[in-house]
């Protein structure tokens, strides 16, 4: 049996069970003094999140909500001021030397911009080669060129395409040597931030078909980032909403997307659009939201979304929500102290 045919069957039993957990994350930055005199940028506020083996976590939110900074946590390229972060039951930032570089082949990423994120110097062969310098055990000299042009194959492209540089491809090409790259040392995790933003939609749909064959194949999984709700309903199995540095909601994807719990992601898919068979009788309405965006620097009392929020009541101002479970489906949570009717009764305002 083939090295991919063992490890898809090893990640089909393993599928499902908890690979990445965060809980409690927290992390500030410090920023010039701001109207209200903090000098402190609150990124994230108490975060919780769980990543699966073989499965895709949609991360939605608008901009600022603490999407990326989440990311970087997750990858060690930023260390949270409290809270704790679990990879197969272990701790990486008590890592050090040869265990934390060998941890770092597990979780990888593909960036947004295919075209700042690979270094025009050098040919999409030696792009994806490149981790191999710092991991130089996992594929031997000898072995190199025939993995790179394995790799090439695996996301669409030739082996000959190896000999040329990133100026030569296209915005979906180069994307698809970032993904090859991010595949170069045989990850369980990679996290996807914004990966097809900056493409054609038509491009859009290849990539994401790309991803998508690989997760067949491998097993890996993905944190998906994305502004584009469309196209998380897509991809994800589970979907996680943020909001001001806080997760405010949580679930399977379809449940989430069908029937929102929470007031914020509610407005967020009523301002998507749908197809045609989804529109029903015509009489949803878009959610629009009264106030102004409040500042990191300066968040709301209790519940973040309070002051935009159209069901918020004196307990919103009084203390943070807890993360509630649906009646009717114990994995989809909500922070909410006055969440939405399970039919998804806020999209019909």
């Amino acid at each position: 049996m083939s090295d991919t045919a063992d490890t898809a069957d090893t990640a089909d039993t393993a599928a499902g069970e908890p690979l990445l957990q965060a809980h409690g994350l927290t992390k500030t930055f410090r920023v010039p003094r701001s109207a209200s005199g903090s000098t402190r940028l609150h990124a994230l506020d108490g975060v919780d999140l769980t990543v699966r083996r073989g499965e895709t976590l949609g991360l939605v939110g608008e901009s600022g909500c603490g999407k990326s900074t989440l990311a970087r946590v997750l990858l060690m390229l930023e260390r949270p001021d409290a809270g704790t972060v679990r990879y197969d039951g272990v701790d990486p930032f008590a890592l050090r030397g040869k265990p934390l570089l060998a941890w770092r082949r597990r979780v990888q990423m593909v960036f947004q911009d295919p075209f700042a994120s690979l270094n025009p110097r050098l040919s999409a062969g030696e792009l994806i080669a490149e981790p191999w310098r710092s991991h130089p055990d996992l594929v031997p000299r000898p072995e190199r060129e025939r993995r790179v042009h394995e790799l090439l194959e695996m996301v669409g492209l030739r082996p000959g395409d190896a000999r040329r540089h990133p100026q030569e491809f296209s915005g979906g090409q180069r994307q698809r040597i970032g993904i090859a790259r991010a595949l170069a040392l045989n990850p369980e995790v990679i996290v996807c931030d914004e990966p097809v933003s900056a493409l054609d939609l038509s491009v859009q749909a290849q990539v994401l078909n790309v991803l998508t064959d690989l997760q067949a194949e491998l097993g890996v999984a993905y944190v998906f980032i994305s502004h584009d709700l469309p196209v998380v309903r897509h991809v994800a199995d589970r979907v996680a909403v943020m909001y001001l540095g806080r997760m405010v909601e949580s679930g399977p994807a379809e449940e989430v997307f069908t029937a929102p719990r929470h007031p914020y992601t509610a407005s967020l898919l009523s301002a998507a659009p749908r197809p045609p068979a989804e529109r029903g009788d015509g009489r949803e309405r878009r959610i629009v939201l009264s106030g102004e965006v409040p500042s990191p620097t300066d968040p709301p009392s209790g519940c973040r979304f309070r002051t935009r929020c159209w069901k918020a009541e004196e307990v919103c101002a009084d203390r943070l929500p807890a993360d509630e479970p649906a009646p009717d489906a114990p994995q989809h949570l909500a922070a909410c102290h006055l969440p939405l009717e399970p039919a998804g009764g806020g999209a019909r305002r």
